[in-house]
């Protein structure tokens, strides 16, 4: 049994079934593009890799069984969809609609939503990520009349559904860039405003209510002055005053130096969860980065590549955030993990021809190995 919440990011573009995908990976089976074409930029460089289990289609519920299964059987719980809006329209819900939603053992994995509501640039375009990487593509923020096709969308869709993960009965749903949010809705009142007709449409449909989740990007965006003028105002205020319920993070590589070794990052990872359990007032969920390394995406060199992140510097990683939930009983036992399948961004728990199993088998030994003690878990966790 796994007495935790271990939820793990879904990037879910390996998939040819979004026809707007082609403008980035014309080949047709998505990202996985990148993932085939990508080659060692230097001596020592750990890539090209290789998934065990194949350049598979994500949106065949045939394959999503398969994946579920694997993450139910190694301990992750829940599933935290990638999911966007750009042009007018979702993007990239092939994998969510025809993959796991299609999938006959949804039950065993929960799911819920983070809003990835970032401009687009040309990163996902390997032929011109090099040359200009800020040309805006698309633009991520939304006016009110949006928003709520968005949110009537999100409710009418995938809240009520049995396997959608909620807090206290209530739906999650997460928001990455808090920034993008405040100023296509006009302000921070206006956000207030907008999050409070959200969530009484969600009750008006027989739901308990919506649980808003924040993604923190550390010190780094603690300030929100530039959207209301606020020159005075810090994220911990604005938390508050748009009534979120809870924050946790996406990427180790938004708070802090990823380019060193995974032990010594993980010293000010656990600065950064003792600064949020102190700083706010709602709940802070701990997040473990798998690692980091976006060369995948690029023809030419990128810097900042995560060191030594092994399975066994990982499996101490969870123990870590294993320990943070422990010692917070009276909220939810939610740990947040980058991610399942971040292949180009090389922070990822699927199989691959390197570790094999092994990140999944670190999971396993942490979170679902309790009859043994934290020295017990860490000696069965896999090593390099």
């Amino acid at each position: 049994m796994n007495d935790y919440d271990v939820a793990a990011y879904i990037w879910p573009a390996y998939t040819g079934n979004e026809p707007r995908t082609r403008m980035f990976w014309p080949e047709g089976n998505g990202e996985w593009e990148s993932v085939r074409k990508a080659t060692a930029k230097f001596q020592g460089h750990n890539w090209p890799r290789r998934p065990l289990w194949g350049y598979c289609n994500e949106a065949d519920p045939g394959v999503m069984d398969m994946q579920i299964a694997a993450a139910a059987d190694h301990g992750v719980n829940v599933f935290i969809y990638d999911w966007y809006w750009y042009d007018n329209r979702p993007f990239l819900e092939q994998c969510l609609n025809d993959g796991y939603l299609k999938a006959r053992n949804n039950d065993r994995v929960k799911f819920y939503l983070m809003w990835a509501n970032h401009d687009v640039n040309l990163t996902w375009d390997k032929r011109l990520a090099h040359a200009k990487p800020d040309s805006i593509i698309w633009q991520a923020a939304v006016n009110r009349k949006q928003f709520e096709e968005i949110a009537l969308r999100l409710i009418r869709k995938y809240f009520a559904h049995p396997s959608y993960y909620r807090i206290d009965d209530c739906p999650l749903f997460q928001i990455y860039e808090l920034k993008n949010l405040v100023a296509g809705l006009g302000g921070i009142e206006q956000t207030v405003d907008a999050f409070t007709w959200f969530r009484q449409q969600a009750v008006n449909a027989g739901l308990a209510g919506i649980h808003l989740q924040l993604t923190s990007w550390g010190s780094k965006r603690r300030n929100m002055s530039g959207v209301d003028g606020d020159a005075g105002t810090t994220l911990a205020h604005d938390v508050e005053r748009l009534g979120f319920d809870s924050l946790t993070n996406y990427q180790f590589c938004h708070f802090t130096n990823i380019d060193r070794d995974y032990a010594d990052i993980m010293v000010d990872v656990r600065k950064e969860w003792d600064r949020m359990d102190r700083e706010f007032t709602v709940p802070y969920f701990p997040h473990v980065s798998v690692g980091w390394d976006n060369n995948p995406r690029f023809e030419t060199f990128r810097p900042g590549i995560v060191k030594n992140n092994t399975p066994g510097e990982i499996a101490k990683a969870f123990l870590a955030a294993r320990d943070y939930v422990d010692a917070h009983p009276n909220q939810p036992p939610l740990i947040t993990i980058n991610s399942w399948n971040e292949w180009t961004e090389t922070s990822y728990l699927q199989p691959d021809d390197l570790y094999g199993y092994a990140y999944l088998e670190a999971i396993r030994s942490v979170f679902m190995s309790q009859q043994s003690p934290a020295g017990d878990s860490l000696k069965a966790a896999p090593e390099e």
